[in-house]
């Protein structure tokens, strides 16, 4: 380490794919790439196999020193232990977490501790009761915290509505580092089985109701099918919605047009697949996913949520309301008529990407932080 070097421990409950998880490494990464001094904590459920999880195997490929905690449901004791003793063994100056869960268990691993609090909003997910009570045990955490970092704009301003001290919070939008290389077309349509004269539109994501796989499929359903080979619409990701949707698909007509991937390692490499993007959320703070699609000059087209416009800006895809199927059907029709303008608002994405949300002024803002927040 050199003698500027920050000592930090990154914590999250990882899934086994996704934006959160992806930013967590990628950050880590960095840092220590750049000599800094990184330890991750990854807290596992019961039952999980901590030497094959694809979050941790990553982290171990990129050199980053990782430590697990396989825990039973509400084991919050034990979370707090394990964070403990990660930061006395790896004498961490600065604890960042993700997600609300280790927010809260975090902040109460505090007391009598010199080590200094970050977390990261990534953004809400809403739902029922018990969502918004952990968000609230969440923003009473962060009152320990010496900074909040907000993905986007619209989420600073949620998190000052919900009480969070305006000085504590800070703007540090997502960045793209890259990654595998992608692979051309044809061998991302054989991958996926897709027809190679087939025209589809792809959707990655979890299948939960923040990311509106519902509207999705509610939007596909109002195209018009057209010509003798209609659009397909690709999920690519899983989680507790399969079925439902599954259900819904068949009641709409779709079942011969819909396919169902699951969730794919490196789904990144296969955006070449696609001839559009869809991504139809409720909700989100900066998606990963317009990144991917962006690397991949894959044309988007997007719910104007969270920092969705920001990445977009006026020509990098198709924007529309949430929660509107007429309207993301509309967006669909149009990118779907039209390949040349899509191909030339794709390429502007590209542009965009490479110039607005680069890695290394991202690595500098979160260093700048970690340091500002260990000498406060």
């Amino acid at each position: 380490m050199t003698p500027d070097a920050l000592s930090i421990l990154q914590v999250t409950a990882p899934g086994r794919f996704g934006g959160r998880e992806t930013v967590v490494a990628d950050l880590s990464a960095e840092l220590h790439e750049r000599g800094h001094r990184v330890a991750v904590l990854a807290v596992l459920d019961e039952g999980t196999d901590a030497g094959t999880h694809p979050f941790v195997a990553t982290l171990r490929r990129a050199g980053v020193e990782v430590r697990t905690a396989v825990l039973a449901p509400r084991a919050y004791g034990a979370e707090a232990r394990a964070i403990r003793e990660a930061v006395r063994d790896a004498r961490c100056e600065v604890v960042h977490s993700h997600g609300y869960r280790t927010d809260v268990v975090a902040a109460l691993t505090r007391a009598g501790s010199g080590t200094k609090l970050v977390s990261t909003a990534h953004g809400y997910t809403g739902g029922g009761w018990k969502n918004r009570l952990y968000e609230r045990l969440q923003a009473a955490a962060w009152r320990r915290f010496g900074a909040v970092v907000a993905v986007s704009e619209p989420l600073v301003q949620e998190l000052i509505r919900r009480g969070l001290d305006p000085r504590r919070v800070r703007l540090i939008p997502n960045a793209w580092r890259g990654g595998a290389g992608l692979i051309d077309r044809s061998e991302a349509r054989a991958r996926l089985g897709i027809d190679p004269e087939a025209k589809v539109v792809g959707w990655v994501g979890r299948l939960t109701r923040e990311k509106g796989p519902d509207i999705a499929l509610d939007a596909f359903a109002r195209l018009q099918p057209g010509g003798e080979a209609p659009a397909q619409l690709h999920f690519v990701g899983d989680g507790r919605l399969r079925s439902e949707l599954e259900t819904q698909a068949a009641a709409l007509g779709l079942t011969e047009r819909v396919r169902w991937h699951g969730a794919i390692p490196d789904v990144a490499r296969l955006y070449p697949a696609f001839d559009l993007l869809m991504l139809s959320s409720r909700t989100e703070g900066t998606p990963m996913v317009l990144f991917e699609a962006m690397a991949s000059s894959v044309p988007i087209v997007a719910t104007s949520v969270g920092g969705v416009p920001d990445v977009l800006g006026s020509r990098g895809g198709w924007s529309v309301p949430p929660g509107s199927p007429d309207a993301l059907a509309g967006a669909l029709a149009d990118a779907l008529a039209s390949p040349v303008e899509a191909r030339e608002r794709a390429a502007q994405a590209t542009i965009r990407l490479e110039t607005r949300y680069a890695v290394g002024p991202w690595v500098d803002a979160h260093l700048a932080l970690y340091r500002e927040v260990r000498e406060s």
